[in-house]
Order: structure tokens, then sequence, then C-alpha cells
């Protein structure tokens, strides 16, 4: 980092206001051994622009010590109310410090007095000295302390705080904030302040009588007699209160303020230090400073928060400007902005591009005059009529736009740019080729965080977007995005192309230095396009069927809750867990009632099948009733109104970056969690039909995750097992309960498939005593049996779990990484779940990957084969197919030979296959 030129110029930084921001701001994060660094991450990120960016000759951070300071005692209850800090937190502390030290700065605090009063002191002896003073902070209480030659910066909203930012906030100049806040009092900081006078009327008064001696001097003049009232009551506690919230600036000090001259980090120290944390993405933006060979940093490290330059671009002339500088870089950052969250539904309002950081650019063509509501829907038409804002027509946008977007010589990078490429196809346009940063990100550290685009520009760029919110507004005044005046739309939907490509500029590199290549170019990125056509493609749903399923939900849910009604004596609203609890538990004198914080009975799922199964008819009719109703108003009802009117299907939408596993999940609907143990799930699938002409097509993996257990932990009975095609339960319960496989009770059978698959979630004794309603001490039987019979398979576990206890994640056979944030906490049950979720990870993963393979190589294996079927659905190792009746036997062939060549494993992959008109009857 280069020298700057030599400056009267102090930054005292407020550390401790800094870790509580930086750790509720960021989504949890853990390092390889599992310690909690969100708030390491947020303060170091915060010091890497600081050092990049201040303009100073001294920094220090000052950081508050123990709670207890000279303040408690002048008033015993100050901060008494506060809650200790999350435990999360708390191993951060020290962390937080030696990262201060890492990046050279000052690390102070003083035992009795709060940082506030420290960075009051250096303050003053700064300006004695002839310093400029700059308080890096949001902190309202150190708002007294503005003057001439001392300012503060709120890093958070990159913006400076003068007197005229203070008289803004507290209604009077900086040396009065003292007095509003001894009458106004604290509820944060448990200063009492004078009951009934906010900071507005706090403000008046001191206007009005000088200062807060004056004022309660003067009190009994107030005509107000309520106010009157309680400042004479309360002056004692005003005056006190002053003493609270007035800063000390006469701390004394074992640091010379020449002592703080800034200097650039020792790469020996910092570099191990972010390394050791996994801090991948500043570790980048510092080796581009501070490496060996002392590289300029990239343009978009330079780039300081409100830098950004965005033009609006609304004629012709200027579009095709943009477009042809995209062209010649040959890669674009892209956004759209529409009417709608539904890709199937929404309208284009406006299209953002950036082709290199800090510039961007938003092209307007769907926004109304405000209370004009959205246009209607005219995907190749003009511009909204009206008093619409100046702005490119829609169809002469989207004209010169195609070119450019299905450019096979230029990248479109988006941010799930899933949905844009649905939005865009409904306009004409097959956008192609294309990267995701969210699915990079999601490749690079799934599992470890989220992976919206506010929080990766927080995490990666130390940038805070402008939300949502902030441009539509909330509640009744909220508007629709063609709504918003073009120069806040423009801001925001400039921002967000701009981000998206620094995180892409970021993220790319890092696949090849994290072996993370093959995972996303060969899984994630081309199935990208392959989700797209599905979801467009959607599934046809009968509504007069789910409607008739609706009304026999309701009838049969009305005669239970009669039943019910009977076996309690009374009528109560079985839906509140309240009531039924007192039910169960009060009136009935049911065993095994446990009351929750809330003070009502815990009355889950989990307690009513306990109750059931000790022959409690109440409980079992309760657990009937809730099905019904569960299943009416989460799919019968819900299906209905997500069929899309234009097109008489239900879209689903996959995500790919949720699962920590690699799985996909569904939503709007989700069609993954339809249950199929029951018959009244498999009557909603049977909802899903085919067009006419078709079939549904099912093809299942059968048992993957229990063959990729016989791969990858090497157990060869299992193995040949599954190589002569032999019954996997079957064999199981006579290898461990040494009975043969012949005439084998189907109870037992059942024990033993119960056993196969809760070994792969890593089951305990307890979990699988309550799975098969059995004493716990027999399960522990099985389960020692069963290692015993497999010891391979405990290897396995124990190995997989060291491995991630040493990692902080585990891989799948393709190399996906998992990351298992927990593994080593201290709460035995959080680190039990961890536990679990590592040995279950790496099978559920390569499951996951497996089908992936085969999503993505069905569909060019279809058109080469001349085959119309479409594939419609993934649901976890199943995919449906609608297939012209005319090719089933074909395609069927076809779907099963790609399917279960997707992977070579030490065993054979099976695919089990079925069709019919409906989705239960070919599954």
């Amino acid at each position: 980092m280069a020298d700057t030129d030599e400056l009267d110029h102090v930054y005292l930084v407020d550390g401790s206001g800094f870790i509580f921001r930086a750790f509720h701001a960021l989504p949890p994060m853990t390092r390889p051994d599992g310690t909690p660094v969100n708030a390491v991450y947020g303060f170091a990120n915060m010091l890497t622009k600081l050092i990049e960016d201040a303009e100073a000759d001294f920094v220090a951070v000052i950081f508050d010590t123990a709670r207890k300071t000279f303040r408690n005692d002048i008033y015993t209850e100050y901060k008494a109310h506060r809650p200790p800090p999350p435990e999360e937190l708390i191993p951060q502390f020290g962390l937080i410090r030696d990262a201060t030290r890492a990046y050279s700065l000052p690390c102070l605090e003083r035992e009795g007095f709060e940082a506030d009063d420290l960075i009051a002191t250096y303050a003053r002896l700064a300006t004695e000295q002839g310093f400029k003073v700059t308080i890096v902070s949001s902190d309202k209480d150190l708002m007294q302390l503005v003057r001439p030659g001392v300012e503060m910066l709120d890093p958070m909203k990159n913006k400076m705080i003068g007197p005229a930012e203070v008289m803004e906030r507290f209604g009077v100049a900086p040396e009065k904030v003292v007095e509003v806040q001894a009458l106004a009092g604290d509820a944060t900081d448990n200063v009492p302040g004078v009951p009934g006078i906010g900071v507005k009327t706090a403000a008046q008064l001191i206007t009005e009588y000088g200062d807060l001696d004056t004022l309660l001097a003067r009190a009994e003049e107030i005509k107000q007699p309520k106010r009157r009232q309680t400042l004479v009551e309360n002056a004692e506690m005003a005056r006190i209160s002053r003493e609270l919230v007035k800063l000390r600036d006469d701390v004394p000090v074992e640091h010379k303020i020449a002592e703080f001259r800034k200097r650039d980090p020792d790469p020996d120290v910092l570099i191990p230090f972010l390394e050791e944390q996994g801090f991948k993405s500043i570790l980048a933006r510092v080796r581009a400073d501070l490496g060996g060979d002392h590289a300029e940093p990239s343009k978009d490290a330079q780039i300081a928060p409100g830098d950004a330059k965005y033009e609006l671009v609304q004629d012709e002339a200027a579009l095709k400007r943009w477009i042809d500088a995209a062209a010649k870089v040959g890669i674009v950052a892209v956004d759209t902005e529409t009417t709608s969250l539904d890709s199937m539904r929404a309208e284009l309002v406006g299209v953002s591009m950036s082709v290199e950081g800090g510039h961007a650019c938003y092209i307007p063509v769907g926004h109304v005059a405000p209370g004009g509501g959205a246009p209607e829907l005219d995907l190749g038409g003009g511009a909204p009529s009206g008093d619409a804002p100046k702005q490119i027509a829609r169809d002469r946008a989207v004209a010169l736009l195609k070119p450019l977007l299905e450019d096979p010589g230029v990248l479109k990078v988006g941010h799930n740019i899933k949905y844009d490429m649905q939005v865009l196809a409904r306009c004409g346009i097959e956008v192609a080729p294309i990267d995701d940063t969210m699915v990079l990100s999601y490749v690079l550290d799934g599992g470890a965080h989220n992976h919206g685009l506010d929080e990766l520009a927080l995490l990666h760029l130390g940038h805070t977007n402008i939300k949502y919110s902030e441009v539509t507004g909330t509640g009744k005044n909220k508007i629709g995005f063609a709504e918003v005046a073009l120069d806040k739309a423009l801001d925001y939907a400039a921002e967000d192309a701009e981000v998206t490509g620094r995180l892409y500029r970021q993220f790319k590199p890092r696949l090849v230095g994290e072996r993370m290549v093959g995972v996303y170019e060969t899984l994630e990125r081309p199935l990208i396009p392959v989700l797209s056509a599905m979801e467009r493609r959607g599934i046809i749903a009968d509504a007069h069927f789910l409607n008739d399923l609706t009304k026999d939900f309701e009838k049969r849910a009305a005669a239970i809750a009669e039943d019910i009604y009977k076996l309690a004596g009374h009528e109560f609203n079985i839906g509140s867990p309240k009531q039924l609890g007192e039910v169960l538990f009060d009136e009935m004198s049911l065993q095994g009632g446990k009351k929750t914080k809330t003070g009502a009975y815990g009355t889950g799922a989990d307690v009513l099948e306990d109750l059931a199964a000790q022959g409690h008819d109440l409980p079992a009719r309760v657990l009937d009733w809730r099905q019904l109703t569960k299943l009416r108003s989460t799919y019968t009802d819900a299906l209905v109104a997500q069929i899309n009117p234009e097109t008489g299907r239900v879209h689903t939408s996959y995500a790919q970056a949720v699962a920590s596993t690699g799985r996909l999940s569904s939503s709007d609907p989700n069609l993954q969690n339809i249950p199929v143990r029951t018959e009244e799930g498999r009557r909603i699938r049977r909802a899903f039909v085919a067009d006419k002409g078709c079939v549904l097509l099912s093809a299942d993996y059968s048992q993957i995750e229990l063959r990729l257990l016989a791969h990858v932990a090497g157990i060869e009975t299992l193995r040949e097992a599954f190589r002569e095609g032999q019954d996997i339960h079957a064999m199981t319960a006579s290898e461990v309960f040494g009975i043969p496989v012949e005439g084998m009770d189907s109870a037992v059978r059942n024990r033993a498939k119960a056993i196969n698959f809760g070994i792969i979630y890593g089951i305990s004794a307890f979990g699988l005593a309550r799975n098969l309603r059995i004493p716990q001490g027999e399960a522990k039987t099985y389960i020692d049996s069963y290692f015993a019979k497999f010891p391979g398979i405990r290897d396995y576990m124990e190995t997989t779990k060291a491995f991630a206890r040493e990692h902080g994640f585990v891989t799948t056979i393709f190399g996906r990484k998992c990351h298992t944030p927990g593994i080593a906490d201290k709460n035995p049950a959080m680190r039990s779940f961890s536990e679990r979720a590592a040995i279950n990870a790496p099978l559920q993963g390569a499951a996951a990957d497996i089908i992936k393979r085969a999503m993505i190589r069905i569909p060019p294996a279809l058109e080469k084969a001349c085959l119309a079927a479409k594939m419609l659905l993934q649901v976890h190792d199943e995919l449906i197919f609608e297939v012209p009746e005319g090719e089933l036997d074909e395609t069927t062939a076809l779907v099963k030979k790609v399917m279960e060549e997707a992977a070579h494993l030490a065993v054979p992959l099976v695919v089990d296959t079925g069709a019919g008109p409906n989705w239960e009857e070919a599954h």
C-alpha cells in the first residue's frame, strides 16, 4: 500500500462499535476448526478498507474492556439490563484484537473506562497538538465530541458527520448534546433521563433555557403541569444522567499519539493471520497490495463506496454505445428489473449492465408515472402510454439487446441469472453463454454462509447495497418498481450489475486455486440452462381434481374434529397448541406433558406420536386432522392458486445455492415435499398429469445412497450384494439378525431397512428406538451388531468426522465441498448434529451430483435421438418427463441408460422406471 503525503490527521477508530456492527450485519461464518468468525471477517474487511482509504498520519483502534466502569459507581443500574454478548461472539473478541495488531495498528483499551472516554481523551490531546481528528464511528454518543478540528466518519454510510449532521440528529449543536441526552435518557444503556421527555422535547427545552442547570432551576416556570412536575421530581436523576452520558477526556493514557503513526502491515504477520481464518477474498485484496512483488491493487479494489459512476440510458445512441463496449470486452454483468418475483408472470421494467468496476448503466423500458400502477403485459409492444418517463420503447430495446445477449462470444454474468434468463426468454431472448456469481459463491463456500447479493457485497467487498425497500417503500406506501423514479431506479439497478461484476472477478479465479473448477464447470454452470428450461416448461396440474380433493379433505377433517370433540368432552380450537396441551395434560391427565418457555405444553408431532403409540385415541386423531388440514392449505388450495393462467401449468423454481450438500430445493410450489407414504399424499400426486397424447415417465435411482456407502466405505459384502442384485435390506437382516433370507418376515426386513437408512444419517440408538418403537437398549444392540458385521462403515464414519473436524468440510467423490459449521461446537447437541450431517453429506452430496450429471446429459441425448420428451421435475433421486405415447419405450431406454451411466462406481447404479397418465401412476 503506497505511502501518502504526511498529514496532521489522526483517525480514532471505535473498535467496540465495529465488533457488534460486523457481528449483526454478517451471516454466521466459521473457520475450518469451527470457530465462529463472522465479526472478525467484517472487522478485517473494515480495517483493509480503512488502511486503503484513510488519509491519515496516525491511526488507533480503541476497545471497551470489562463492562464495569466508573459510571457504575455513579449509577449501579448503568447498562445493568444489557444481556451478555452472544455465545458465538465471545471467542471472536480476542481474534479481533489479534486482527488489529496483524494490520500493524495500535490496539488500545483502559480498565474502568469505556472506549468512548479514550476516544474523547485522544481527541483532546490531538487537537491540542494541532492535529485534525476523524472519529471513525456511527455511535451517536460520540457526536458530543464534534467541534472545529474534530469530525466523525460513519463508515457504514461513508458519510462525514459535522455540526450540521449533529444538529439534524439531536436538534442542538454538538456542545449541547450532553444536555439533551441527560433529559432524554438512553434505554440502550439504561440511562434514566426524565420520564416522558424525548430527544425532540429535550432539544426544545435546552434551546429555550440554554442548559440543563438553568432549566432545572427554572422548572417551576414551565406551563405544562405534567412536564413541570416530572422535571421537578426527576431533577437529580437528570443530573446523574448527565454524568453518565458525558464523556471523560482526562483518562490517564499510556501511549502517545506519535506511537500511532500509520504504517503498512507486515505481510509475514497479516497474510498468515488471514489464511488461518480462511478469509480468501480479503487475502486476494491484501496480496494485491502487500504481496511479495508489491503489485498494484486491482481496479476493483480501488473503488471506494460512492465512487461508482452510473449512467441512465434513455436513447438508442447511448444503448448502442454500451452494447458496443460489452461486445468489445467480451463479458458483461447483467441484471433485470421486473414487476414480479414470479419469472413466468413478471414483465420487464429495465435492464442494467456493467462491463468494468465502477461503471454501470440502467436501461428503463417499462416505467410508468408514479401512481400509474404496473403497465399492462406487452412483451412485444412499446413503452407504456400516458405520462411514462423518458425511455426506449421496450420492443426496440429488446431488439437492440438480443444480438448481444445471444452472442456466443460475449459472456453474460448474473446473480441468480436463471431468473433473468426466464424473463428475457419471454421477450424472445435466449441468453447464452452465462456465468452466475450466486452459484460461484455456492460452489466455493456452500454451507459457510448465504449467497444473496447483498450479503456477498458486504462480505467480500465491504459494500452495503441499496435495499429494495429503500426505493419502493414499505407497507401502505410501497410501490412497484415500475413506479420508482428513474434516478432512484438507476442507483439501485446499476449497483446490482456493477457489484455482480466485481464479485465475479473475485470468485472466478478462486476456482482454480481451490480446485473447484470441475464442480462448477461440469455440474453447476451447465445445470443452469437445464433448470431454466424445466421451470419454463412446468407441469400440468388438474384444478378440478385439486378442488375435489380440497372438498374431500375438508369433509374428512370436519368429521375427525367431531371425533376429537367427543373424546375431549367439549369443543376447542384443535389448531391451538395451548388449548390442545390443556386438554391432553390438564383435563385428560396424560403422562409426558412438558411446558415450553412460553408456559404452554409442547404438542409437536413427536409428542403426539408418543402418546398415540401408548394407545391414546385423541392425539392419534389430532395427527390425522393436522395432516389433512396441512395437505389442504399447503397443496390442494395453494396449487390451484399457483396454476399459471397462460400455460395451465405450475412452474416450480429450483434453488441451486441453498442445501449445503448440493441438493436442489423446490419452491413456489415446493413439489419435493409432497408426502408419498400416505394415501392422501399420493392422491395429490395424481393431480399432476400429462398433456394430451403424452404420458409421464418417472425414473428413480434405486437406493443410491446405500450404493454410495458401499462404494466410498469399501464394504465388500454390500458391494457384492448390489452387484448380484440381492435384496439389500433382507441381506442386512440376515447378516445382523442371523436368520436366512428365505421366508423372512417382512417386519424383520423393515427393521433392517430402518437401520440401513438410519446409518446413512448417523442415527443414534435413541433415534432408532424412536423410529422402530422399541427399547433403546434393543436399538443399541442392533446398531452394535450392524457395525460388527460391517466394520468398514464405522471406520468410514469416524474418518469422515475427523476430516470434518480438521477442515471444516467434507467432500463428495466429485470434489464438492460440503461445509460443516458446528462440527467443533461446545454444545454437545449441536456438535452431534454436525457430526451426523458430516457422515451423510458425502453420500447425499454425491447422489445430488450424480443426478445433476444425468440431468445435464439427458436433453442433448434426447435431441440427438430425435425424441420429443421434456424433462419436467427433479425430486431428489427421481426425474419426471412428459413423453409422447408413441416414444415411451425408446425414451425410457435412453433415460435409464444415461442415468445409470452418469457415474461409474464399484457397484452398479440402478434406475427404476414407470409411466402413467399422472405422476402417482408413473411413480
